[in-house]
Parts: structure tokens; C-alpha cells; sequence
């Protein structure tokens, strides 16, 4: 049975297990509870989501120095770099343009007003200062980046590491070789953990089935929908019309390919989790090389915020219609231009998606109190952005691929080219 089939039957017996145990209406202090639902299986999923962020830290760097150090020596690092962030933002401001028409046509706020929905407390946290934002990015510190997770210091360490390799003579050229082991090796690493992928999934939506709040979802459904259809739209529309105009690929071939980090980054809900699955996938399944993989992978899981925006887009005008402000062509403006470009700024602040929100709040004048509105429902959401966001980052950098002659189309088109079979 392959990892898809395994994965997929794990998270149905995960969600019909909560849902069984949220019916039994057992108190938190129940020994059941405490030591079965909040006890075990909350271990089983945190080992398994600790399991993937152990390796995106020595993955990325290791992977993306081969990567820049190969391109260092043929000068396209630059050239690489330019379009896998501009197709980032581009499809940014795709996702929250379609989210503000969604919203727009849908009303969302308009069917919440009369449903008795009350304002939870909530403090937005600062965004940093653009200039704080900009220094951060370049390492003072490798090590204690590395220690941190600081993904985007990580990333700027190991492209210049990469492209010193490469210049570095003869001395480069062993190192290199050190570092294309370590490469093969935290690869197989990564498949051993995904052997165990069904049973963390199971655990994960074991407690999500146990703990979600179906009174909060029944009040906002209206909202959920809107959110959830528009998401499923960019990813099932917009990307695979971009995959066929730009890089002249099938798209059903490569949703196909990205089943596995799909599924993984729904359970998990965190990009930065499942970016060691991302980067297995994209090179093994989809075909593209180490060069542009361990380059727009990992830049993709810090910066591509597209379900984010699209949460953003649709939350804006559903808080909007919610408190009967309008919003006209230039406010609908600024809301499509301030998402798109903090996807990049606040790429590396905890909470990243409700900051995001609150700037765009403050930028049209809406209250942030409102973001307490969607609260209730933002997990199952956040499950669902997250996984168009992995799409989008192995879209890009299948495309980028394509563009620079780094995909093998052999193993694009070959079914089985890297799958993970239960041994």
C-alpha cells in the first residue's frame, strides 16, 4: 500500500476516533481524557510534527548549499532567485484578488450579523519595523539561526556558503562532496520518518476531531465555506493554469505528484513542518534538481503566503460587512497590495497570518477587535491554507525548474519516480 492510501486511512479513522470521543461529552480532568485523548495521542502527533521540524533545519541547509554551490558556478543564482520570488508574489496577489471577489459576491458578513456571534478578546501582536525586518534576514549569528529556526537567515547562510564552495578551488570540490553525502543521507532519513506518517496523522486528527468547535463553525458557516471553496479554487484553478501557461505542464500529473506533502501539511498545519516532505517530493516525485529545489522550497515556506492571503481577503470583508463598513476600489486596493507585500516582511514573526491580518485591518480602518470574530474556526482553516501554500511552493519551483532546463521529465511523467511504499 502506498504512503497516499496509508495516510488518507489514518486521517478518516483519526477523525471518526475524535468525533466518537467529542460525542461522549468527557470532561477534560476524566482519566479517559487526560490520559488517553490529551495524554498519548497529543504525544503521538507532537512526536511525529518534532520528528519533521528536526530535520528542516540541517535539511535546508545542507540541501541548499549543494544547490547554491552548483549555481554559483554557472552564475544563476540571481536569475533563479528573481523569478521564484516574483512568481511568489505574483500568485499572492492572485489568491487575495480572488479572495476579495469571493468575498464580495458571497457576503459572508452580511448572513453573520443576525447569527449572535460575539467579539473574543484578542491583542494583535506588532509587526516589526520594516528596517528591524530587512537586518534580520542576514545572519549575525549562523549558529544561533540554525538554533532558532530563523529559516530566512538560514537560507541567506547557506546560498553564500554555497557559492564560497564553489569558488573555493579544489578545497571547495571536497567539501561539496561532504555535503552531497550528508544530502543523500538526510533524504533517507526523511523516508523513514514518513513510514510512521500515518500513525502521526492518525493522532493529529484524533485531537482535532475531539476538540473542534462545531458551534463555531455552524455560526460562521457561511464564512468557513467562502474561505474553504476559495482556497480550493486557487489551488485546483489557478495554479494548474499557471503550471500549463508558464512551464507547458500537465497539472493533473503534478497534483498527483504532491499528495503525500498535501496531506502532511493539513494534518499539520505548518509549512516549516512539512518543508522536509516538500523538498523530498518535489525532487524525487516531481523531477526537479537539487539546484532549484533546495533553493525555492525552502524560500516558498517562508514567504509564499498564499492561503494566508486568501484567509486575509475573505476575513477583511467578511469584518467589514460584520460592522457595516464599505469598502471601496481603493481600499480593496490597499488590502491586495499590503498582503502581498507582508507575506515577504513578516515572513519570520510567529503568528504570521493573524499579523498579517491585523495590518491589513489597520491599513482600511477596520477594527482589529474583528479578527476575535474568526478565531473559532481558524484551525480547520489554517489545516487547509497550509496545504495550498506546499502546493504553491512545488508549483514554483517546478515552474522555475522548467524555465532553467532542471526538471527531468522522465521522472515528471513516471508514476512511481520516488514513492514511498510500506515495507
Amino acid at each position: 500500500m502506498n504512503l497516499t492510501s496509508r495516510i488518507l486511512i489514518g486521517m478518516g479513522a483519526g477523525l471518526l476516533v475524535g468525533a466518537l470521543i467529542q460525542a461522549l461529552g468527557l470532561p477534560e480532568d476524566h482519566f479517559f481524557s487526560s490520559f488517553f485523548t490529551f495524554g498519548l495521542i497529543d504525544a503521538g502527533g507532537d512526536i511525529f510534527i518534532t520528528l519533521l521540524r528536526m530535520m528542516v533545519v540541517p535539511l535546508v541547509l545542507v540541501s541548499l548549499t549543494c544547490g547554491a554551490a552548483s549555481l554559483g558556478a554557472t552564475g544563476k543564482v540571481g536569475r533563479l532567485g528573481g523569478k521564484s520570488i516574483g512568481l511568489y508574489l505574483l500568485t499572492t496577489a492572485i489568491a487575495v484578488s480572488l479572495a476579495l471577489t469571493m468575498g464580495l459576491i458571497v457576503e459572508p458578513g452580511v448572513s453573520a450579523s443576525d447569527k449572535g456571534l460575539e467579539v473574543v478578546t484578542y491583542a494583535a501582536k506588532e509587526a516589526p519595523p520594516f528596517k528591524d525586518t530587512l537586518v534580520n534576514i542576514f545572519p549575525s549569528n549562523p549558529v544561533a539561526a540554525m538554533a532558532n529556526g530563523a529559516m530566512l537567515q538560514v537560507i541567506v547562510f547557506a546560498v553564500l556558503l554555497g557559492i564560497a564552495i564553489s569558488k573555493a578551488g579544489e578545497a571547495g570540490q571536497r567539501i561539496r562532496s561532504v555535503f552531497d553525502d550528508l544530502n543523500e543521507i538526510f533524504m533517507q532519513l526523511i523516508t523513514m520518518i514518513l513510514h510512521i506518517a500515518p500513525i502521526g496523522v492518525f493522532c493529529l486528527m484524533v485531537s482535532l476531531g475531539a476538540t473542534v468547535g462545531l458551534s463555531d463553525i455552524a455560526k460562521l458557516i457561511t464564512y468557513f465555506l467562502t474561505v474553504a471553496a476559495t482556497l480550493v479554487l486557487h489551488m485546483t484553478v489557478v495554479y494548474p493554469l499557471l503550471l500549463r501557461f508558464l512551464a507547458g505542464l500537465n497539472p493533473l500529473t503534478y497534483l498527483r505528484k504532491m499528495r503525500e506533502p498535501i496531506l502532511v501539511a493539513f494534518s499539520t498545519a505548518s509549512s516549516g513542518a512539512t518543508l522536509p516532505v516538500t523538498l523530498r517530493t518535489v525532487e524525487h516525485r516531481v523531477g526537479v534538481s537539487n539546484n532549484v529545489a533546495s533553493f525555492a522550497v525552502p524560500l516558498g515556506a517562508t514567504i509564499n503566503m498564499d492561503g494566508t492571503a486568501i484567509m486575509q481577503g475573505v476575513a477583511t470583508v467578511f469584518i467589514a460587512q460584520f460592522f457595516g463598513v464599505s469598502l471601496g476600489p481603493q481600499e480593496l486596493l490597499v488590502v491586495v497590495l499590503t498582503a502581498t507585500m507582508a507575506s515577504v516582511g513578516t515572513a519570520a514573526v510567529p503568528g504570521v497570518g493573524l499579523i498579517m491580518l491585523a495590518m491589513v485591518l489597520d491599513q482600511v480602518g477596520l477594527p482589529v477587535e474583528g479578527i476575535g470574530l474568526i478565531i473559532g474556526v481558524d484551525r480547520l482553516l489554517d489545516m487547509m491554507r497550509t496545504a495550498v501554500n506546499v502546493t504553491g511552493d512545488g508549483m514554483v519551483a517546478t515552474t522555475v525548474a522548467k524555465s532553467e532546463g532542471e526538471l527531468d521529465l522522465e521522472v515528471f511523467h513516471e508514476p512511481d519516480a520516488g514513492r514511498v511504499i510500506a515495507s
